[in-house]
């Protein structure tokens, strides 16, 4: 970083080394928008889930 940046400079140089050692903090996106728990994935439904664990005396 030279002395002749301009603080925008400065400023985007500061939140890209940011960015490369602490990753994303904040995803691009939500669990809520994924597919993820709403069975679309492939994954058992919770209704599967609930039978597997029926007790032998509840046929």
């Amino acid at each position: 970083m030279a002395s002749s940046d301009t603080p925008e400079q400065r400023e985007r140089a500061r939140r890209r080394r940011a960015a490369e050692l602490l990753g994303e903090l904040v995803p691009q996106s939500s669990t809520d928008e994924t597919s993820e728990g709403w069975n679309e994935s492939g994954g058992t439904s919770r209704e599967d889930e609930l039978l597997r664990d029926v007790p032998p005396h509840h046929g």
